[in-house]
């Protein structure tokens, strides 16, 4: 039974194998499927939108087009630091309620601000290991796994679930 589990386990990090666009959070490195990814843009103006989450940095204006950006650091409960040359705002395509698929009905377009993007990863499904279970008190669902890959540990995101469904949806109404 145990082993079926483990096999199981391993068939699913298997799966997780890919192109992952790596970028820096404080002192942490993370990574989103490159699938995910729809550009990469310099940090520009962007709007403050009244009463919304801490984490909301904004909106900003891509090509006549409106898109919320959210800040990964305040998100992930990391101090805020001041913006500079590195910094980016990754344009990502998310599926509400955590959900799949290449443009679904319930995909939005929106922004994560990053303090730097690192570089393209290959990761084969062998350097991708299970999530840490922490217990009940801290919720892990959003990361995928945690891969080795040059000499150090990245943290793959699910940056489907990074959201709540309700907090997509508010994001897209903006």
């Amino acid at each position: 039974m145990a082993e079926t589990l483990v096999q199981e386990l391993k068939s699913e990090m298997r799966a997780l194998a890919g192109k992952y666009l790596t970028f820096r959070l404080a002192h942490e490195e993370y990574g989103v499927q490159i699938t995910k990814v729809v550009e990469i843009i310099k940090m520009m103006e962007v709007t403050a939108v009244p009463r919304t989450p801490q984490y909301v940095r904004g909106v900003i204006n891509l090509r006549g087009k409106v898109i919320p950006v959210v800040e990964l650091r305040r998100k992930f409960d990391m101090p805020p630091i001041d913006d500079n040359d590195e910094t980016c705002i990754i344009v990502i395509n998310v599926q509400a309620g955590g959900a799949t698929g290449a443009m679904a009905a319930g995909e939005v377009q929106m922004g994560i601000l990053v303090d730097t993007v690192s570089e393209v990863l290959d990761i084969g499904g062998a350097d991708i290991e299970p999530p840490p279970k922490f217990g009940g008190s801290i919720d892990t669902a959003f990361i995928l796994g945690m891969a080795k890959a040059k000499g150090a540990v990245k943290i793959l995101i699910d940056i489907d679930r990074v959201l709540s469904a309700g907090e997509v949806a508010k994001l897209a109404a903006m």
